[in-house]
């Protein structure tokens, strides 16, 4: 308990689903959570919730794919705490599209919110982190980022981006004593994967060669999440942290 206890934790996409967890957790370890979400219903009524159940926590309205919005946060959160002191860039969207039926506006918005968001996110952060000499970054990419499937070309390019931005970020923060690591979840049971985990069928199909057979929980994910932003991982940078049920292991 109370591993992030005085720790300004900014996390991007946090009304629902994985995001919505990270804020219970982070609460619940002593962290101040800033959720932020263009959801402002789903945004609040999670602030409320964690404030009831777990701890503190403020929201923000905020799209990710607009450089004034994270420049507007990051100013909120200096006002209000003094600082930030983790980010977690959990922010993103699925669409299953095969390549040759992708749009342009389809890949577009995908690469803006996934990638281009987490970029932002990375960059506009930094001088707060900066000016505390330190600081952690957890980007959410995806298993999607490992390797290939079928129907989902532009997230798939997308979370790849994420995997490898991350490491850029590490080399390049690294001598701000920043560090900056990925998730990648497989199959996890949130909003965004309620179609694909409707009837046992289709569980089935989308768990694919999941070694442990079921879909992955928000919070599993939340707590490898923690580990990353916590100084339990002092020595990991550009590294990433796999949460897939053993999806990726063969």
């Amino acid at each position: 308990m109370n591993k992030m206890q005085g720790k300004v934790v900014l996390i991007t996409g946090g009304a629902m689903g994985m995001g919505q967890a990270h804020a219970h957790v982070f609460a619940s370890e002593g962290a101040q959570v800033v959720l932020t979400d263009v959801n402002e219903t789903k945004g609040r009524e999670t602030a409320a919730a964690v404030k009831q159940s777990s701890g503190s926590a403020l929201f923000l309205r905020h799209d990710v794919t607009s450089a004034n919005d994270w420049q507007a946060v990051v100013a909120e959160c200096i006002k209000r705490f003094g600082k930030v002191d983790v980010l977690v860039n959990n922010a993103g969207i699925f669409i299953s599209s095969a390549l040759e039926d992708t749009s342009d506006e389809t890949w577009d918005r995908i690469m803006n919110i996934n990638a281009k968001g987490t970029f932002l996110g990375c960059k506009h952060v930094l001088p707060a982190m900066q000016k505390t000499q330190g600081g952690a970054i957890v980007n959410i990419s995806s298993i999607y980022g490992l390797v290939g499937a079928p129907g989902a070309a532009a997230y798939e390019a997308s979370k790849g981006a994420v995997r490898l931005l991350t490491k850029a970020a590490a080399a390049d923060f690294a001598k701000f004593n920043i560090r900056v690591n990925s998730i990648h979840p497989g199959v996890i049971a949130t909003e965004m994967t309620r179609t694909m985990l409707q009837t046992d069928e289709s569980t089935h199909a989308a768990l694919g060669p999941t070694l442990l057979a079921r879909p992955g929980q928000a919070q599993e994910v939340s707590k490898a999440v923690l580990f990353l932003a916590s100084d339990d991982a002092s020595y990991m940078t550009g590294s990433e942290m796999v949460v897939d049920g053993g999806y990726s292991s063969q």
